[in-house]
């Protein structure tokens, strides 16, 4: 029997020889485990066609195990380590992608959504339990002012309450996210399209700095991978799946991150969409989800989100409603009265009971409780309004 290095290793090579999500590659490790995978693949018997190619083609550039040797040593100079499903911290929510499948797909990054095989990982969370309470909040690179302020609003607004939040460290709602949770002194994780190691956009080195030092960073890439744009899309799948739910801050019509919430909602995870202008290219594709897909929820903030993936009961967003103002709380009688008493001019209470439509004794009685909520004042024998004080001309 292989010993747990072995596996590990075979784990390392197998996503070097063919990118992950892979379906072919996937079934056979779940069905002769990674190292018989792994031999069989070097040994030419791929099952299909396009995996064969796509094998031969990478041998030609080095042997596998060897290949995965140095990255492992390479990621240990680098204080990085390997997550496989053996270990205590793998995070069994990916598991789900089994089930994912996308209607018409095409693409093969659309086509190629299996689980994943291995984590490379950045940093000293335990990667299951800094996913458990884990949203992930995603949206455009080329963000407006309104999404980047939505976005590091729900990234702090989140990580204060002691979610993760989990976003693909770029330009834009990533990064927003990201610096958000980070402000408030929580924790963040960046999933990437790249090696642990060269962290792309290049831009946000200083970001992908503290997120390591604090939270996480995760790919499924050997370090030194680059960051080639198929691999955005099939990392998207994992930020999808490996997180409670998913929040789509902004993103036009092409957008990759409209992706990740088709992902999320395909594994059946809340799916939520923060509204925009309806004038604003870069809310196009967050506002077409939202028609296409009923399941999806629209949230304008972090109590609609807390709503969605939190405790069933305790994690309900309050009602929107203004300021409450003392007639609020009113029966019939005392509004009715209320409504009739003149802004200018004294009434009596006859008058004022004949014009509410109730009886003389029920009008002294409002009255009384008016002016004592301080509505209405006595005066020239009558009643009238009271004069507004600056916080009630306000409402």
């Amino acid at each position: 029997m292989s010993t747990i290095e072995e596996r590990r290793l075979a784990r390392v090579a197998l996503t070097w020889l063919s990118e992950p999500g892979t379906w072919s590659v996937w079934r056979l490790v779940e069905r002769l485990g990674p190292v018989a995978a792994l031999d069989l693949l070097v040994a030419g018997e791929a099952p299909d066609d396009r995996l064969r190619a796509a094998v031969a083609a990478r041998m030609a550039s080095g042997e596998p195990r060897a290949v995965a040797a140095e990255a492992l040593g390479r990621a240990e100079r680098l204080g990085a380590r390997v997550v496989t499903p053996e270990d205590e911290e793998w995070p069994v929510r990916v598991g789900d992608l089994r089930l994912l499948a996308l209607p018409g797909a095409q693409r093969r990054v659309d086509q190629e959504t299996a689980p994943p095989l291995v984590f490379w990982v950045r940093g000293q969370w335990p990667l299951a339990e800094i996913l458990d309470r884990s949203v992930s909040v995603v949206g455009a690179r080329a963000a407006t002012g309104y999404g980047e302020h939505v976005a590091t609003g729900l990234g702090y607004g989140l990580a204060e309450r002691e979610w993760t939040v989990v976003s693909g460290g770029a330009f834009g709602i990533d990064a927003a996210a990201h610096r958000g949770a980070l402000n408030a002194g929580g924790v963040t994780v960046a999933v990437l399209a790249c090696g642990v190691d060269r962290p792309y956009p290049m831009g946000n080195t200083a970001l992908f700095d503290r997120i390591a030092e604090t939270g996480l960073l995760v790919s499924e890439w050997l370090p030194g991978a680059e960051p080639l744009r198929p691999r955005f899309l099939i990392r998207n799948r994992v930020i999808a799946a490996a997180t409670a739910g998913s929040v789509l801050v902004e993103a036009s019509a092409r957008s990759g991150a409209t992706q990740t919430l088709r992902r999320a909602l395909a594994v059946h995870r809340p799916g939520m969409v923060v509204p925009g202008p309806v004038t604003s290219a870069m809310s196009v594709g967050a506002h077409e989800l939202l028609r296409e897909f009923p399941a999806a929820r629209l949230v304008t903030g972090v109590p609609h989100v807390l709503e969605e993936v939190g405790r069933i009961g305790a994690d309900l967003a309050p009602p929107a409603r203004g300021p409450e103002r003392p007639h609020d709380h009113l029966d019939d009688e005392a509004a009715a009265v209320l409504e009739v008493v003149p802004r200018r001019r004294a009434a009596g209470p006859d008058a004022l009971a004949a014009r509410a439509g109730v009886d003389v004794r029920t009008a002294l009685r409002k009255l009384s409780l008016l002016e004592q909520l301080g509505l209405v004042v006595r005066r020239d024998g009558g009643y009238a309004l009271a004069p507004a004080t600056p916080s009630r001309r306000a409402r």
